[in-house]
């Protein structure tokens, strides 16, 4: 099959394509829709696998290794019984900015659907990260991230019971946490420590989100601390890989 410009075996590396040895067919194709992708742009519709494996030479298995790399990076996206151009990825800011905040920042919809909102025995690993007691209540709040009314992701909160006993009452689940806690609580975010790592969703979560459980996912772990330094929150929050990209601002000392 004919390759794309400056990708044939032997051109020099790009694209993550190795420097030496032939180039995988399906790996060429993949270039070839790629291509294609930035022709159709956002909502495009692609030429089914036959038409694909027809003009590329090679069969529709190479052609679906292709098209399902696409799709786990998130540039393609399934439409019914097709595939589509995908949309660009939501920039998620890594600070302690909310969710909310950084959707709407991208002229999308936030939202949220409540899975749970539960008390139970605070266990000695969470109660320094948050300022409880080994064994007091705590509450765990359990929502799916939307973003224009699709699933997107997976929080998990943690805070102290005794920091904030009305929650169940007072707080809408479909709304921000961190608009709760300042605007109702006049509680003002400190500073947080995070880490980041990728993780591949169980089944239970994948149900949630509604993705399959083999697709790769972003996952945050954050414990924040309030203005006054005194443990706030642990948040757990899964982020579908294909649908989000984090931003960070770094400065230089001067």
């Amino acid at each position: 099959m004919d390759y794309p410009h400056d990708q044939a075996p032997g051109a020099p590396i790009r694209s993550g394509i190795p420097e030496h040895g032939r180039i995988p067919k399906y790996y060429a194709v993949k270039a070839h829709v790629s291509a294609l992708v930035e022709e159709l742009g956002e909502g495009g519709m692609l030429p089914p696998e036959r038409d694909l494996a027809l003009r590329y030479g090679v069969s529709r298995e190479t052609v679906r290794q292709a098209l399902r790399e696409l799709l786990l990076e998130g540039r393609l996206a399934r439409q019914g019984r097709g595939t589509v151009v995908a949309g660009p990825k939501l920039e998620q800011p890594l600070s302690l900015a909310s969710y909310t905040e950084g959707v709407r920042r991208q002229g999308r919809t936030p939202g949220r659907h409540l899975i749970g909102l539960e008390r139970f025995p605070c266990p000695e690993a969470l109660a320094a990260e948050i300022g409880a007691e080994r064994g007091e209540p705590v509450w765990h709040l359990e929502r799916v991230l939307l973003a224009d009314d699709d699933r997107v992701g997976l929080e998990s909160t943690y805070v102290s019971v005794a920091r904030m006993p009305d929650l169940a009452g007072e707080f809408d689940p479909d709304s921000s946490f961190y608009a709760y806690l300042h605007d109702r609580l006049g509680i003002s975010f400190g500073d947080a420590d995070e880490r980041i790592e990728t993780v591949l969703a169980t089944p239970r979560e994948a149900l949630l989100i509604g993705t399959p459980p083999a697709l790769p996912m972003l996952l945050i772990h954050r414990v924040s601390r309030d203005a006054g330094g005194q443990p706030l929150e642990r948040v757990r929050t899964l982020f579908r890989g294909d649908r989000f990209s984090f931003t960070a601002h770094l400065s230089g000392r001067g």
